[in-house]
Parts: structure tokens; sequence; C-alpha cells
């Protein structure tokens, strides 16, 4: 790295810590108040600023002369470790009343009787159904509810699961940062001993401690102003309306507007990539922050995102359900919905995912307001997903924006998604095109990473279809999904949903470690993404460079095959995606 971004880089992490300290302290997990396992010594608090900016000057001088750090860590913005051995009896009393006896287990799935009998019995003990792809579903559980439920199920599912998370109260508590041990107590593994979750591994030249940890709303949003006050030429903060609580739904508009007025200009063209629709998904909300953080300091460095942020507009909008991802560092770390009321007081929230008015009711979405994809009563009667539709619309009509890409983030499975949602038995008119891109996009992610995500369309189910009689319907209805709506109704020709890591073993709590690969493979999908539609159909020509080295390290460290080994796998997902149809 050259001096001048080690200062930049420096500077950066200078004014986090500003926003991050006080943030640490700004939001409190739900057992703050009342539990503390292991009793802190207290800290004594300096009087003047002198030891922050001894601190600030031996880090300058390690990051300019590459000294190793200082064995000792400043107290105050470091989070104390408990002890790996903690016991459940040890976890917080409120945690356990709601998690303590809760399982999740993984259903290998093989026909669609079996799909169709797990969906029944799962929507009759109201239970969540975490996830499901291709041949598996998870569910979250009480212990004490299993004998039930594999009561209602076939015999051949009886014995077709395996647990994915025993302890899943431990789990929840070691996934909030202050709370986080060094290592997990346990990574789950399938009974075969594979873990479902990627190697994990660190960033080469990543300095920004804002994404060493996964952030709350209270540090996110001092971080947003920071980026638009720093990078004025080609960054400005947005509000896209008002949650149901009051609280502004943020983003971050980033490009470069042409500096002379042109006579009759074409509207400009714009990308949206959303996050946090639902609450719990965090990695959802990091992984739009690092993007735009990516993209943000590429300009200017790298002549083909200079180009892409002056041919184009990029929105972020990290979380659009504010609301829920609040409440879930504050109350649920679970919570999927956002808090909106409904009919039945005790029931609150509404799927922001479910809400939006294209074929809304096409699959008889969920009555029951205590569902967890309830979508209401009718369209657009979850607050946040009306007001992202009328912003939309209201940029498309008034303010001269074209939208051209909608990229939907969310966690887990990892599974690159295109439209339509609502049914399997009608077929986008784009269709090829949306195929060839969503694969252009798995293919960026594996040459990065060596991850592989899956391609298909959103509205398949947990089961592959059987030849001849069609696709597989979805384990949940996938009527007025966000990517149909701006598919169809805001003329968005590439709307895409991506679910991000793991494949399972931990879900929705996924390990901080995984935040910056994450957004790293992402942001390699997000580029392939802008370069394709510059009409290129793939990677630039100083960009075949940066992706071939990355093919050879991870080669060498056996995360990807050799090229023949890579097009088969491509070859095999183009040819399956032409089955299906």
């Amino acid at each position: 790295m050259q001096l001048p971004q080690r200062i930049l880089s420096l500077l950066l992490s200078a004014c986090l810590l500003l926003c991050l300290c006080p943030g640490i302290k700004a939001f409190a997990v739900p057992w703050a108040s009342n539990h503390n396992p292991q009793p802190a010594e207290q800290e004594h608090k300096p009087s003047t600023v002198f030891p922050q900016l001894t601190w600030l000057r031996d880090t300058a001088i390690e990051k300019v002369f590459g000294l190793p750090p200082k064995a000792t860590q400043k107290k105050g913005c470091h989070k104390s470790s408990l002890v790996s051995g903690l016991s459940t009896s040890q976890l917080p009393a409120t945690l356990l009343t709601k998690y303590g006896g809760d399982v999740v287990l993984r259903f290998n799935l093989t026909t669609p009787a079996e799909e169709t009998a797990l969906a029944e019995a799962a929507d009759t003990l109201f239970l969540d159904v975490w996830e499901f792809t291709g041949n598996w579903a998870d569910i979250r559980l009480r212990k004490d509810d299993v004998p039930s439920l594999l009561g209602l199920l076939p015999k051949s599912l009886q014995n077709a699961y395996s647990p994915l998370m025993p302890d899943l109260a431990k789990s929840i508590y070691e996934s909030y940062p202050s709370m986080a041990q060094t290592e997990p107590a346990f990574p789950p593994t399938s009974p075969g001993g594979r873990a479902f979750t990627p190697a994990l591994k660190t960033s080469d030249g990543v300095e920004n401690m804002f994404f060493r940890d996964y952030q709350p709303l209270s540090v996110m949003l001092p971080w947003m102003r920071l980026m638009a006050s720093m990078f004025t030429t080609h960054v400005r903060m947005i509000n896209i309306g008002t949650s149901y609580e009051g609280r502004d739904i943020p983003a971050l508009r980033v490009g470069v507007t042409p500096a002379l007025p042109q006579n009759n200009p074409e509207p400009r063209k714009t990308i949206i990539i959303s996050g946090g629709f639902h609450a719990r998904e965090w990695i959802s909300v990091s992984t739009v922050t690092y993007v735009a953080w990516s993209l943000i300091t590429s300009y200017g460095k790298s002549p083909a995102m200079t180009k892409l942020l002056e041919e184009f507009d990029f929105v972020f909008i990290p979380t659009v359900n504010p609301d829920g991802y609040v409440y879930t560092w504050e109350n649920d770390r679970l919570w999927r919905k956002n808090r909106q009321q409904t009919s039945l007081r005790f029931c609150r929230g509404l799927d922001l995912d479910r809400g939006f008015g294209y074929e809304w009711d096409g699959n008889s979405p969920p009555s029951n307001p205590c569902s967890e994809s309830y979508s209401g009563e009718a369209p657009f009667q979850a607050v946040e997903s009306r007001r992202l539709a009328e912003w939309a619309k209201n940029e498309t009509q008034n303010n001269g924006i074209r939208f051209v890409g909608f990229l939907d983030m969310h966690s887990y499975s990892q599974q690159v998604l295109y439209p339509y949602s609502y049914s399997c038995n009608a077929e986008p008119p784009s269709l090829e095109n949306l195929e060839e891109l969503g694969m252009g996009l798995s293919k960026a992610i594996r040459i990065s990473s060596g991850q592989l995500y899956g391609v298909a369309s959103a509205c398949e189910g947990a089961v592959p279809p059987v030849a001849g009689k069609g696709r597989a319907s979805r384990m949940e209805t996938g009527a007025g999904s966000a990517i149909d709506w701006f598919y169809h109704e805001v003329g968005v020709r590439y709307s895409y949903q991506i679910k991000l890591r793991d494949t399972g073993s931990y879900g929705f709590l996924l390990p901080k470690e995984n935040i910056i690969p994450t957004g790293e493979e992402t942001f390699m999908a997000v580029k392939y993404f802008g370069d394709f539609l510059l009409g290129n159909k793939g990677i630039e020509a100083d960009e075949v460079g940066k992706m071939e080295t990355l093919r050879e390290k991870h080669s060498a460290e056996g995360l990807v095959g050799d090229e023949e080994e890579l097009d088969e796998e491509f070859r095999e997902l183009r040819w399956d995606l032409k089955r299906r149809r």
C-alpha cells in the first residue's frame, strides 16, 4: 500500500474511532441491565484527551513505518472476552426464557411430497422456517416440539434430519459484539463432519475497523455521515423515508454527475443495493456498507470503478427495516419482521419482502399475524415497503432517474435468485438475460473467493423439479416480493436477490470473521454487474489481471479448481437452468 493510502486509512480509522467508541455504549443487549456473567474490573476514565492522542500517535507510527503493534490494547474500545467454556446455566435469564430450549434442525428433502408435508407441519405448529434451498430446509423449534413435528411428517422424513445448532441460546449470546468470544464455542458440523461454513480467511490490506464487527444503527448512521462528509465529490447521504416507529431509512448515493449542463439530458442510470429487509440478517447490512465503502474508496484509483461511477449512480440502503434492526440489538436477535402493529396485539410485525404490490396475493400469503412471513391485509400495508416504493416512483417520475439494477442482499444459503418469486408458472420476458448475468455474478464470486453460489428462479422451492412436471413451489409464499415489484412495476431489467453466506452452520448468526470475506466476494459480483451493464458482458481488461491473480491464489490454497473444472461447473449449472425451464 502506498503512503498516501496508509495515511487516508489512518485518518478514517481515527474518525471511525470517534464514531465507534460512543456507539459501543449506545446500544444495550437485552440482558445488559440485569446480567453480568463476569464482572469487569472498574476502568479508570482519563480526565483529558492526551491518552487518546498518545494512542493515535503510536498507531500512526506503526501504520506508516510498518512497526509491529504493541501487545497492550486501548481500554474503552476493546471488549473483554468471556470464558470459552460458558455453560448454558450461566446465560442470561431473559435469553434462556425465549430460546433456552430451542434447536435448529436441517431436514433433507428429496420429493415435492416431503416438502409439502414439512411446510404444512411447520405451518400447523407455527415453526420458524429459517431457510430452504435445493435439497434441504432448516427449521427452528423447541426441543419439546420435535416429537410433535415428527409425528406430522411421513416416515421418510422422520429420520432425515440432523441438528445444526444444538444450543441456540448460546449461539445467540455469542453473536452480540459485546458478548462475543474469541472463537465460537462450537462450529456446528454435519453428521459426516463437514462444516457448512466456508473456510474463513483474513483480508489483505483492509484496515477499516468499522468492518471488524457487526455495527448497531447508532454506529452505522455516524459512519454514513462520515462517508458523505469525507468524499463530497461523489457521495451524498439521503433519506428514503420514515419507518413505522419514526426512524429515517438512510442511504448513500454514490456517483459522479456530469459537471457541465446538458441539453435534453438522459435519465441518470441508477443501481439500488439494499439490505436488512429482514432484521436478523445482519450480514446483509454489513455487506451493503462494505460494498459501498469499497466503491467509494476506489473512485479515482481504479479506472474501471471510476468509469462505473461516471456512468451510474449507486444507491446503498444498508437496512430498509431500521426498526426491526434496532430491535434485534436491544430485544430479540432473531426478530425478522418490522415492528408495525397488526390486528393481534401480541403479534407485531409484517414481512417487508412480502408486502409489495405486484402479485401480492398470488400464492395466498399467510393470514396469521403471528407468522414470520405475514404480509398484512393489503399490498403496501408494511410502512417501510411503501416508503421504498414511493421513493423509487418519485425518483423515476420527477428526478430524472432510471433504475437499471436492483440487488437485494439477504441471508443465508449462498444463492443468486432472479424473478419471478410469486409463481413458477410465469416466466419473465428477459429470462435468458437474467440467467446469463446471474451465472456471471456467481462465477465472479467463485473466482474471487472459491465459494459457490447457486443460480435459480426465486420461485423455486427446496426440491428440484420432477421431469415433465414443471418446477416445484416454495415452502413459503414468494408473493409481493421486492425483486418482482422492481422488475415488473419499475422496469428494472436486472433484479436479483442475493442470499449471502453461509450454507447452514451458523445461519443468521454468522461470526464476524465472515464480514470482510463476504463483503469482498459481493464487491467482485457488483463490479461484474456494473461491467455487464456497460455492455462488456464480462470483466474489463484492466480487471482481468486482478481476477486471474485471485484465481491463482485461491487455486494454490485449494479453494478453486483449474479452468476446465470451473467452466465445467458452470456448464452443468447452465444445463440445469435450461432443464428446469
